[in-house]
């Protein structure tokens, strides 16, 4: 399945996506998850800016 995520973010006019991992920490249990997005690249760098 990950071959063809790969596939159709390759077409030739197609935007530009990124796969955006960030891990995120759970207050109760102290514990971190990983939440995984595809965005393209110019909405990630602002999705991530003002995450610290």
């Amino acid at each position: 399945m990950a071959k063809k995520t790969v596939a159709t973010l390759k077409k030739a006019d197609a935007k530009v996506f990124v796969k955006v991992i960030r891990m995120l920490k759970n207050e109760r249990t102290g514990g971190y998850m990983f939440q995984e997005q595809i965005m393209p690249a110019e909405d990630a760098e602002k999705a991530l800016a003002g995450k610290k």
